[in-house]
């Protein structure tokens, strides 16, 4: 199975893959801003400034999201000893925290106008902020150690730590008394937010998606490229 992340079997459609994936980004994001900004409509009480949830939303959501899959791959890298997983995990990272900078910086902008105040120690925030430092911590291991298998120890210790924030972040407006309001969307149950805001946003997700997927193709076909200079057949 695992012969499947050889490193020339897999460079060999990662190499390819970043135009289409460029294309299909500028497509969604073009449909995404002209719904976010022209067509979606004001808000009621926030007026305009309701439109920076367009980008600080699904910023949020992608950087989660990829915190979440990096400790996935970091541990099925631990446990099955393959370190295809770890470097995957490597690749993915720096998009994740960028985007969690830009949840952060959004969050600030739109908190001004709505809270009066650019920044306040409310839960979300802070456990946001944990966040960052956690995906800093584990880009710095990267740079830090020349050994692998301390490492992928290092690292993997950290997702798993951080991954304790993670549901802290999605349920602390529900837990404690924040200036954040409640989940406007939900799975399980019906959703509070207007399908006139919601398909902007959604589509945005999938360009910020995309975004993070075509960052994580160049530095993925990096590292691979890295491992064919070294003379390596596989990882």
């Amino acid at each position: 199975m695992f012969k499947l992340f050889e490193p020339n079997k897999i460079f060999i459609i990662t190499s390819k893959a970043p135009k289409y994936v460029l294309f299909l980004f500028i497509v969604v994001l073009s449909v995404g801003l002209v719904e976010a900004l022209i067509i979606s409509p004001e808000d009621y009480k926030q007026s305009d400034a309701v439109r920076i949830m367009y980008v600080h939303v699904p910023a949020a959501w992608i950087s989660l999201g990829i915190f979440s899959s990096i400790t996935l791959l970091s541990i099925c890298g631990f446990v099955f000893k393959n370190k295809n997983f770890f470097l995957i995990s490597k690749s993915l990272a720096p998009s994740g925290f960028v985007f969690n900078i830009i949840a952060l910086v959004t969050g600030s902008i739109w908190g001004k106008p709505t809270w009066g105040t650019w920044w306040a120690w409310d839960a979300r925030i802070t456990s946001m902020l944990i966040l960052a430092l956690f995906y800093a911590m584990y880009l710095i291991v990267w740079r830090i150690y020349d050994n692998e298998e301390k490492v992928y120890k290092i690292s993997t210790f950290i997702t798993i730590l951080g991954i304790i924030n993670v549901p802290i972040i999605k349920y602390s407006v529900d837990w404690w008394n924040t200036l954040h309001q409640p989940a406007s969307i939900n799975i399980l149950s019906k959703s509070s937010i207007h399908s006139s805001m919601l398909y902007p946003l959604l589509i945005m997700t999938a360009a910020f998606a995309l975004f993070s997927l075509l960052i994580f193709l160049m530095k993925y076909n990096t590292e691979l490229i890295k491992i064919k200079n070294k003379g390596l057949d596989r990882l």
